[in-house]
């Protein structure tokens, strides 16, 4: 027998808003500081408990306690976790239009995962993919950077990431790693049509594996002194020069 779901805990006014709007029910308690009065604590609380949430004053040791770390804004959450997609297929298959898959290869920051997860939500992403054994996992800290991207944006790690490029290609994406190296640059390519981006850790970049299993290569033009970009900011640009080139 399995063991039933733990609540998780997520803190900050986005990361909470944004569970609110899509799985109010998910959500179990909601603790706030009492000593903020301010209208934006007001208007939340009001909400959540439109929402049906049960509101909770708590004292800012009590927050950091929950959170884990003092940046909770003075907004705490204890929810059920969300039921994720059975697989990149049964996701896939309910895209309608051309996919466009970020894979992050051996990102294990939940900083830059929760910053990667924020801007593959805004520029539309289907899913983002990372390897298992390579990659950071959901957690508070990942759900509060991401701004509530982590609950808007399907997170899929899987066990073989050489394996799933390969399945991706068989579903018609065409695979593109970013290398610091590439022959040629990212407003080169094109990247119209199914498509999935591939990413590396800031400093090594992507495994061997990964990168001899891509369609082909691209770079960043670096015109500065540093070698390479945060692999969120390297996301975000790659990600929108895909948009703008499919609209």
């Amino acid at each position: 027998m399995g063991t039933a779901a733990r609540p998780q805990v997520l803190y900050g006014f986005h990361a909470v808003t944004v569970r609110l709007k899509i799985a109010p029910a998910s959500i179990v308690e909601v603790h706030v500081d009492a000593a903020r009065r301010d209208a934006r604590m007001r208007q939340f609380a009001e909400r959540c408990r439109a929402a049906g949430a049960r509101v909770v004053d708590s004292d800012d040791a009590r927050l950091t306690q929950l959170a884990g770390n003092p940046r909770h804004q003075g907004v705490v959450a204890r929810a059920m976790p969300l039921p994720r997609q059975h697989s990149l297929d049964d996701l896939l298959d309910g895209v309608s239009g051309p996919p466009l898959v970020l894979v992050l290869d051996g990102v294990t920051d939940p900083h830059n995962l929760g910053a990667c997860l924020r801007v593959a939500d805004g520029a539309g992403v289907h899913a983002v993919v990372a390897p298992r054994d390579h990659a950071a996992g959901i957690n508070a800290t990942v759900s509060k950077v991401a701004s509530g991207a982590a609950e808007s944006v399907p997170y899929l790690m899987v066990t073989n990431l050489a394996r799933t490029l390969g399945e991706l290609k068989e579903r018609g994406l065409r695979v593109v790693g970013l290398a610091d190296d590439a022959p040629h640059t990212l407003h080169e390519a094109d990247l119209r049509g199914p498509l999935a981006l591939v990413l590396g850790a800031e400093g090594p970049g992507m495994r061997q594996l990964t990168r001899t299993t891509c369609d082909s290569l691209v770079s960043l033009p670096m015109a500065g002194a540093v070698e390479s970009l945060n692999v969120s900011v390297a996301a975000g640009i790659c990600l929108y020069e895909a948009v703008r080139q499919r609209r």
